[in-house]
């Protein structure tokens, strides 16, 4: 059935629902899991910030963000490790983060994607958006959606 489950995670509080979840569901399956960490760029410079401070504040921001997603996925890849679950993360930059995790579902030939949603009903999806929509729209896999 499913032998490679993409789990794409933010390291917010719903992320350790679906690290236990995707890991005991492909325990079941005998499947590996590929976890990925897309974040925003740092929005352009405006016209009140000099580009010294624009570059600083890049730089400061790629160190930032690169070390919270090693920080999430090591301990996502402890955990499935630890249940013997193969495990592989990765960690990108995009500026369409639902697109970055359908690219990455067929990058890494997934089979399945397993999101967390915030459950926020439909004033709030319209209010903030939603990537697990985002990404129904944008990948013919299945999406396992855990609330």
């Amino acid at each position: 059935m499913f032998k490679h489950i993409l789990v794409p995670v933010d390291g917010g509080a719903l992320a350790d629902r679906a690290m236990q979840a995707s890991i005991d569901f492909a325990l079941q399956l005998g499947a590996s899991i590929t976890a990925f960490i897309a974040e925003p760029p740092v929005p352009p410079a405006g016209s009140t910030r000099s580009a010294a401070h624009y570059l600083r504040d890049l730089e400061a921001h790629a160190r930032a963000t690169a070390e919270h997603a090693k920080g999430v996925l090591s301990a996502f890849e402890r955990r499935a490790t630890d249940a013997g679950v193969p495990f592989e993360g990765f960690f990108a930059q995009a500026h369409e983060i639902d697109a970055a995790i359908a690219d990455v579902a067929r990058q890494r030939g997934c089979d399945l994607i397993v999101m967390v949603t915030h459950g926020r009903g439909l004033f709030g999806e319209w209010l903030f958006g939603s990537q697990t929509r985002g990404v129904m729209v944008r990948s013919e896999l299945p999406l396992l959606m855990l609330h």
